[in-house]
């Protein structure tokens, strides 16, 4: 079938009670590929299209039964990277537009943060955590949570009772953002080797070890920040958390 043949399916299996006119299914069809920007392609073939294409003419095919409640299961999952931000984009400005009630499944956590007006955390089929993306990722629930969103490091409260004032049965989660490091001590801070430097377009990366046990520390700055303590592999450095959560063990 061809791409109109694909979005008007949905309309002209309807019971006959509930089918529009010839002429207006075509109208909503043409309407659909239109906005999904694809209506020069009518006549083409799924597999004359990209895979970003064919995405964008399922959801047109299930937009044209104009359903209550739409359910998006991994989208985007056998797509590439750049493919899948531009259409994710798209799609949340297209949501803006339509204002349906979408259900997004997805395991990538950045798709989450960037699509959804609420998000809500499952963990082996219990939820975890609801709450606007901004919520969910600056004030984590659970442990889970912490780790599930974005990346971050682990600290023992039992070798770093100074942070958490807590000794034994704690974890203080630090997201690799929220550390500053310094080249001469400060007060609660922590001394570090730094074993690795990445740049990474506007973004610095490094990993730190922290004392004889060698545990490492991801720690991420901005190629301004960066600049102001230029470090190298090897250097010693104090590294400060700016915010910090602590959960029991």
């Amino acid at each position: 079938m061809t791409l109109f043949e694909n979005v008007v399916f949905g309309l002209r299996v309807k019971p006959k009670k509930e089918r529009h006119i010839e002429t207006e299914i075509k109208r909503r069809v043409h309407e659909l590929l239109q906005l999904v920007q694809l209506d020069w392609l009518a006549d083409r073939y799924p597999a004359q299209l990209s895979g970003g294409q064919r995405q964008r003419i399922a959801l047109a095919r299930a937009l044209a039964v104009e359903p209550q409640i739409l359910l998006l299961d991994e989208p985007f999952g056998a797509l590439d990277t750049k493919v899948r931000k531009e259409l994710r984009r798209w799609l949340r400005r297209l949501h803006d537009e339509l204002h349906i009630t979408s259900v997004f499944v997805t395991h990538d956590q950045e798709e989450a943060l960037e699509v959804a007006d609420r998000i809500v955390v499952m963990n082996k089929g219990n939820i975890e955590q609801v709450g606007s993306p901004d919520d969910v990722y600056a004030n984590p629930a659970s442990p889970f949570v912490y780790q599930f969103i974005g990346n971050v490091n682990l600290f023992h409260s039992r070798t770093h009772a100074l942070w958490t004032q807590q000794q034994g049965d704690a974890v203080a989660y630090v997201r690799p953002h929220d550390i500053d490091i310094s080249l001469i001590p400060q007060q609660s801070s922590l001394p570090v080797v730094v074993k690795q430097v990445r740049a990474i377009g506007s973004v610095v990366r490094l990993e730190a070890a922290i004392g004889q046990d060698g545990e490492v520390v991801e720690i991420e700055l901005s190629r301004e920040r960066f600049n102001l303590t230029p470090v190298a592999v090897g250097d010693e450095v104090f590294i400060r958390p700016r915010q910090i959560k602590v959960f029991e063990a």
